[in-house]
């Protein structure tokens, strides 16, 4: 695997934990999160680029498999999303609008999964539209 396509499966795997921070922001992670995070993978993030993981997988699929990872591990949500806070500040250059966009239906949606969002999703995702201003 090449330098690109490892930077393009670790994007992805970043995507995995700070989506799983906006999920775990509650200390829960609910069914209903993980299945709209599935669907939204499928339908808008597959078709993103043409990234490969080492099994020649579309990297994409890193996002289910890092939040998948994270909910069996249990760490904890701030520690994710300052994890991905450093990868987007490194790597700027690989969240173009449409990124950003995509990025902030895919947290919303996970939000909303289950019963609407709380003051945990919310505040997270305001940090989030911070990170994204800055």
């Amino acid at each position: 695997m090449n330098t690109t396509q490892n930077i393009g499966v670790t994007f992805y795997q970043n995507l995995g934990k700070l989506f799983y921070a906006i999920a775990a922001s509650d200390k829960i992670v609910r069914k209903s999160e993980y299945e709209s995070l599935r669907k939204i993978v499928k339908s808008e993030w597959l078709d993103v680029d043409e990234v490969k993981d080492e099994f020649g997988v579309d990297a994409a699929f890193q996002i289910e498999i890092v939040f998948d990872w994270m909910d069996y591990e249990t760490p904890n949500a701030e520690s994710c999303f300052q994890e991905f806070g450093s990868f987007y500040n490194e790597h700027k250059s690989r969240f173009s609008d449409r990124i950003k966009q995509l990025i902030w239906k895919t947290a919303n949606a996970i939000a909303r999964a289950f019963s609407g969002k709380n003051k945990s999703e919310l505040m997270m995702l305001g940090r989030l539209k911070l990170l994204f201003e800055n």
